[in-house]
């Protein structure tokens, strides 16, 4: 069986059945060249290839084997009501076993990964759209992503008090401002709205290309309250793409969210659960970040891991400040 697909420029060509062997991995022989693009989770690398010098493709073998089959599903399943923001799955394969899933998606380009007002301005009007989708019509989205549930974040974040306290002085973060957090933390009732969240919609999962913004890696997909996609959006932290957040520009973010989401919002209060959302996410970051650089053998080189965790203490004392701020008012 061959798959005929539109050439860039007009017409057709023909991907062979056998461009990826029954081992689940690219068929070198057929392809002209090939380039790694990032390393999965698992040790697997995502990469483009090419069948001629104007035709190529995106080749995603399952990078976290947690996540079998459900970037297909999600494909299948919720994004046929999405408009194409989104690459499309040209083929694939699921397998009960990991090495053999495997899935081809069209080529979008260079791909900009930056957090500039435009592009992040854009995606969270994409994020109010799609958090404001019926969640009536979206049977058997998962309750649960690739990360802990928000109730066992707080967990670990109120049971590691002591130690993170202790670190404060070495990260510089104001102990006042901390406490406040966890006084707010001990009696807090988080939303129970639930959404579809994308689920790691850092910088890294959505990029400009060309004129067109698009969202990227929807294999985390699951149902979660309106903060979880915001704050992997404004606040989160990654060692591959950098970012810098202002006061300013986190309001300027959320205010745009509000005014876009077709649920009734009470402004002052999402504001506040916001930053105390923020603000336990990037404790557990921080202990996540300072366990990395311990390890002898990290996934991500150090200077990488030490700007990461610069970033989450600069967006935990902004979204710190900006709780008591609440809590004053």
């Amino acid at each position: 069986m061959k798959l005929l697909i539109e050439e860039q420029g007009g017409g057709l060509m023909e991907l062979p059945a056998n461009i990826v062997r029954a081992d689940g991995t690219l068929n070198d022989e057929l392809i002209l060249k090939k380039e790694q693009l990032y390393k999965g989770m698992n040790g697997r690398f995502v990469e483009r290839f090419y069948l001629s010098p104007t035709m190529s493709y995106i080749f995603k073998p399952l990078t976290n084997n947690g996540q079998l089959g459900q970037e297909v599903w999600v494909h299948e399943n919720v994004l046929p009501q999405f408009p194409a923001i989104f690459p499309k799955i040209i083929s694939h394969t699921i397998s009960e076993q990991p090495e053999l899933n495997w899935m081809i998606l069209e080529d979008l380009g260079a791909l900009t990964h930056t957090f500039t007002e435009e592009s992040v301005l854009g995606v969270i009007k994409w994020v109010a759209w799609w958090h404001s989708l019926s969640i009536d019509n979206l049977a058997h989205v998962p309750s649960a992503g690739l990360k802990p549930r928000l109730e066992d974040i707080v967990t670990d974040v109120l049971h590691m008090k002591n130690e993170f306290m202790q670190q404060l002085p070495g990260l510089q973060l104001d102990r006042g401002l901390i406490e406040q957090v966890y006084t707010t933390l001990e009696t807090f009732e988080f939303s129970k709205r639930l959404v579809l969240s994308h689920g790691d919609l850092h910088v890294g999962n959505f990029a400009v290309v060309g004129q067109r913004l698009m969202i990227l890696d929807w294999e985390h997909t699951h149902l979660n309250i309106p903060h979880w996609d915001l704050y992997h959006v404004i606040d989160m932290s990654h060692p591959l793409f950098p970012k810098r957040i202002t006061p300013q520009f986190r309001e300027q973010i959320l205010k745009v969210y509000m005014s876009q989401v077709e649920f009734e919002i009470d402004e002052e209060q999402f504001l506040k659960e916001y930053y105390l959302f923020s603000a336990v996410f990037s404790v557990w970051m921080l202990l996540l970040i300072q366990k990395d650089l311990k390890a002898e053998n990290a996934k991500w080189p150090r200077e990488q891991l030490e700007r990461q965790l610069t970033e989450t203490i600069l967006s935990l004392g902004q979204c710190a400040a900006a709780l008591l701020i609440c809590e004053k008012s």
